[in-house]
């Protein structure tokens, strides 16, 4: 997971491209559920970031059920693979959706109307 991959000249935020990047190694099996996550400032260090950049990436990865942050215990791997995978598949989605114009109600439309 520490293998970071960051592109400064990329369309998507930093804090974005972290948690890609997190979610990935999720999704790879690299950071299984249960597994603690080193401490937010020692992950910014590895990538070269802000650690504003990689709390707010984490955040986002707690938000979508990936992740669980609590006071003195660290950052704890929640979610599996499988969703890893599928959380990753829907950020690229919404990603190529925003850069191809398209707002969340046309994507939720778009999925809605799906077969």
């Amino acid at each position: 997971m520490l293998s970071v991959k960051l592109d400064p000249e990329d369309a998507a935020a930093l804090y974005s491209q972290v948690a890609a990047q997190i979610r990935q190694a999720i999704a790879d099996g690299e950071a299984k559920p249960g597994e603690r996550l080193p401490p937010a400032h020692h992950l910014a260090a590895v990538m070269g970031v802000n650690t504003n950049t990689v709390l707010r990436a984490l955040r986002q990865l707690r938000d979508e059920g990936l992740l669980e942050m609590r006071p003195r215990r660290g950052i704890h791997v929640t979610g599996t693979a499988e969703q890893g995978e599928l959380r990753g598949k829907v950020a690229e989605l919404v990603d190529l959706a925003r850069r191809s114009g398209h707002t969340r109600a046309d994507l939720l439309a778009m999925i809605s109307q799906a077969p």
